[in-house]
């Protein structure tokens, strides 16, 4: 991916505080790691020029990594939106995965009309370890469907993650990452330099940092 892109990314999750970074009160996530960064790219979907922007960039880059792209896949529930943006710009059907199956009706956990072998690129907002994206590559594959990749707007670059990925033989593009992140924050203000090397030990060491 291109840096200028990156960084023109990050620095808009920041400035609309989709992305919030505190190192003197760190979040607590549901994991029970303790993490200077906050990100709910949920809130891009409220600004137009943002929103906009994320969408022209997620298409472009499907449209040239994925170029034999059938259909887009988004994960529930934050890449539904996202996905069903990305569907309309290329002109592409949309559907989503849950994180488990409906619990009444037909108990679906793919919405939307599956198709054997259709090439689909899947949606997510956010990557961490991949845990759930992967479970939704998962069950496209199950009713065989063919995964040619995923597209998502922010990685933490976790060395889980990529391991994760690697396993499940999923590529892996997003439009912007931790470590441009942090250069862009530091570039705005947002950190000062005494911070950095924190930062960076949290990326590195996520499960003991701050402990």
């Amino acid at each position: 991916m291109s840096a200028d892109l990156g960084y023109t990314i990050a620095a808009k999750l920041l400035d609309i505080q989709a992305i919030k970074l505190n190192l003197d009160s760190p979040f607590s996530w549901s994991s029970g790691w303790k993490s200077p960064i906050y990100c709910d790219n949920r809130l891009s979907l409220s600004f137009p020029e943002t929103r906009t922007l994320i969408k022209d960039a997620l298409a472009s880059t499907i449209k040239e990594q994925y170029p034999d792209v059938e259909a887009i896949a988004g994960v529930a529930t934050a890449g539904i939106p996202q996905g069903a943006l990305v569907a309309d710009a290329l002109g592409v059907p949309f559907i989503y995965v849950r994180s488990k199956p409906k619990g009444h009706g037909m108990e679906n956990m793919i919405e939307g009309k599956i198709t054997e072998g259709q090439k689909v690129v899947v949606i997510e907002d956010l990557v961490s370890t991949g845990g759930s994206s992967l479970k939704a590559v998962e069950a496209l594959r199950a009713v065989d469907m063919e995964v040619l990749g995923m597209a998502a707007i922010f990685t933490y670059g976790f060395n889980i993650a990529d391991k994760n990925f690697t396993d499940a033989d999923v590529s892996l593009v997003c439009l912007s990452n931790y470590n441009l992140l942090i250069e862009e924050a530091l570039k705005r203000g947002y950190v000062s330099e005494d911070q950095i090397d924190s930062l960076k030990e949290w990326r590195e060491s996520p499960d003991t940092w701050g402990k």
